[in-house]
């Protein structure tokens, strides 16, 4: 089944096709850097990459691009209140988003372009719509003539008449020299005290929304196939950036727009004057970066979520389940004598797409025959229908669910209900389809020294059960109480047996 894309553009779902084949370039809108990321951020990157991801596990090579706004009215003001440049301000929150990203396993981009490093290529992006007609100067500012764009408005499906019937024709007294006033700002003139690059019109800086038209032609050229972001962008910032590009290339801009949904807060907008605002890093003081993770993607990534404590704390107790799921090879998996199956492994039938690395937080490589290919199916028709996630954690519950209750039955009663090597690759099968979706186990049991391996925790018991015998009960305990602090769990059973499991 070939992957379906909601284009935002269409308003409805169409059938992938790259520009070139195996191929697909994508640019995402990135932050504006002046304060730390918050929850909305968090739920945009967590799904854009997770969409990258998806296609490179599909056999795509993926160039992926995403910009930083360092040149802003908020960067400057904050700058200002703080007696600093806006340099510095700039470079201290782009480390605290990298920060954020990486504890949230998300894939660096390729490229990081910047606005200030993209001055050049912004101002000839300015005098080629000046030339062409689209853009006017005014006073030292430079200014997009939206009447001049036929088209302007398909993207989010407002109409400059309906537009203008609502602001009564006026304009901005603050911008009193634009002709029409939803012409937007393209050059700004230098203001006191305010960093200005040269340009023919005066000394200023660049408007918002040119700088991303600028920074997609000067990485990808003129088109590209998926730009993405969050709602709140398609207007006016993705309506202009068309209206920008599509003006000087007669084509357009990008073949797919991607928009995710709202993040709210208890039924309410998140905003700082309702005191809801949620930063990533505050959150991640109390949760785990992969349960945050998990309660981004239990979503379709178009429909509005609802931040709540009672949701947060559901994705946590999910993430502890998947997290223990996916230790029960490292639990079990001597006990059920797995190592024939790993011993045996013939990778001459290895999967072509999704090739794990680093990069990736494992190092597994798997085949066709170690995975349950009924479940691979069902995830690959969810994650194709629109990159609906929220299919996909469902089908990875089910697979937590079997190992669950056999993890119950192997420490109650001894033994499995279901074969061996159906168990093995149901293991198999939810490793791999966390890493396609970026889960990584945040308290993963190192192999190590430190590390108390199965043959040592056998000894143990059987220490205990000679102090037992005789009746030696405070060595028993003492013996005990030392596999108990280093996460070792003992069930007594009738007739002396003794199960154990790994906390």
């Amino acid at each position: 089944m070939p992957i379906r894309i909601y284009n935002s553009l269409t308003r409805s779902k169409q059938e992938f096709t790259p520009l070139e084949p195996n191929a697909v370039k994508i640019y995402v809108c990135g932050v504006t850097v002046y304060d730390y990321c918050h929850l909305g951020h968090a739920r945009a990157y967590v799904v854009w990459d997770v969409v990258r991801r998806y296609l490179q596990y599909a056999g795509y090579e993926v160039q992926y691009v995403q910009n930083i706004t360092d040149i802003d009215d908020k960067i400057l003001n904050r700058a200002n209140t703080e007696g600093v440049t806006m340099t510095e301000i700039s470079d201290r929150y782009i480390k605290a988003y990298q920060d954020d990203m990486d504890r949230l396993n998300i894939l660096p981009a390729d490229r990081y372009p910047r606005a200030t490093t993209s001055i050049p290529a912004i101002i000839n992006l300015i005098q080629v719509l000046i030339d062409r007609g689209y853009a006017y100067p005014a006073g030292g500012d430079v200014y997009y003539a939206v009447q001049k764009f036929p088209n302007y408005g398909k993207l989010s499906g407002r109409k400059l008449e309906d537009m203008q019937a609502g602001a009564s024709g006026r304009v901005d007294s603050n911008e009193p020299l634009k002709h029409y006033p939803f012409d937007f700002a393209l050059w700004k003139s230098a203001k006191l005290n305010e960093p200005f690059w040269a340009s023919p019109w005066g000394n200023g800086r660049p408007g918002w929304h040119i700088e991303c038209s600028a920074m997609v032609k000067s990485e990808f050229g003129d088109r590209l196939d998926i730009h993405a972001g969050g709602a709140d962008l398609q207007f006016p910032h993705h309506e202009n950036e068309i209206a920008q590009s599509e003006a000087v290339t007669q084509m357009p801009l990008a073949n797919y727009w991607m928009h995710n949904g709202f993040v709210n807060i208890d039924g309410e907008k998140m905003s700082k004057s309702l005191g809801n605002f949620q930063t990533i890093r505050g959150l991640l003081e109390t949760y785990d970066p992969m349960a945050l993770r998990l309660f981004i993607l239990q979503a379709q990534y178009r429909t509005p979520i609802d931040f709540t404590e009672e949701g947060i704390n559901t994705a946590s107790k999910g993430w502890n389940n998947i997290q223990e799921a996916l230790k029960f090879e490292q639990n079990f998996g001597e006990q059920l004598n797995w190592q024939e199956f790993t011993s045996t492994r013939d990778f001459s039938g290895e999967l072509d797409a999704f090739p794990f690395d680093v990069n990736w937080g494992i190092d597994i490589t798997f085949n066709r025959d170690e995975l349950l290919d009924d479940v691979i199916t069902r995830f690959n028709e969810a994650m194709d229908d629109d990159f609906n996630t929220a299919i996909a954690i469902s089908i990875i519950y089910e697979l937590v669910k079997t190992l669950t209750t056999e993890r119950n039955n192997l420490v109650h009663a001894g033994n499995i209900q279901i074969p061996s090597i159906t168990l093995w690759r149901t293991n198999q099968t939810l490793k791999y389809l966390t890493s396609i979706l970026g889960f990584v186990s945040t308290d993963r049991i190192e192999e190590d020294t430190s590390t108390i391996t199965d043959r040592e925790i056998e000894k143990m018991i059987e220490l205990r059960k000679e102090a037992k015998k005789n009746k030696n009960w405070a060595e028993g305990d003492r013996i005990r109480d030392e596999l108990k602090t280093l996460g070792i769990s003992l069930i007594d059973q009738v007739g002396g047996e003794v199960r154990w499991h790994r906390s």
